[in-house]
């Protein structure tokens, strides 16, 4: 595989993201491109994976850059996962918020085997209230 270009905070078009979502596997609401919008245009970290000039992978957070980062999204087109893609994106998000700040995400359920191998601890002592849509 030719060079995997990494971008911090680079805009990206809805339409991309949401192509990267379906090709992950990765479940969001890929049918309504404004909220996809929304949801990043409101994030403070977005790192963004490229190859040969096409989105490829995203991981979006929402930080203090002091305490906790809540790591809302990660998703690599299925035919370049296992290449290590993932575990950079979640790299350069830790870079940016330093090893003071807590990383906490919500795993999807094929996902939870994953995130132990790049460095995350599983915890119990969460609580959800579900969104409605």
């Amino acid at each position: 595989m030719s060079v995997i270009e990494y971008r911090h905070n680079f805009p990206l078009a809805a339409a991309d993201v949401a192509a990267v979502f379906d090709a992950s596997g990765i479940r969001r609401p890929t049918n309504d491109l404004a909220r996809i919008e929304r949801m990043f245009a409101n994030a403070d970290l977005c790192l963004s994976a490229w190859h040969d000039g096409k989105l490829i992978g995203v991981c979006r957070a929402l930080t203090d850059f002091s305490y906790c980062c809540y790591l809302s999204d990660l998703a690599v087109a299925k035919a370049y996962q296992k290449h290590g893609i993932g575990r950079e994106l979640i790299a350069r998000i830790r870079a940016a918020i330093s090893d003071e700040v807590a990383l906490i995400l919500l795993s999807a359920p094929d996902a939870m085997a994953y995130y132990p191998k790049v460095g995350f601890e599983k915890v119990e002592n969460g609580f959800i209230i579900k969104r409605s849509r």
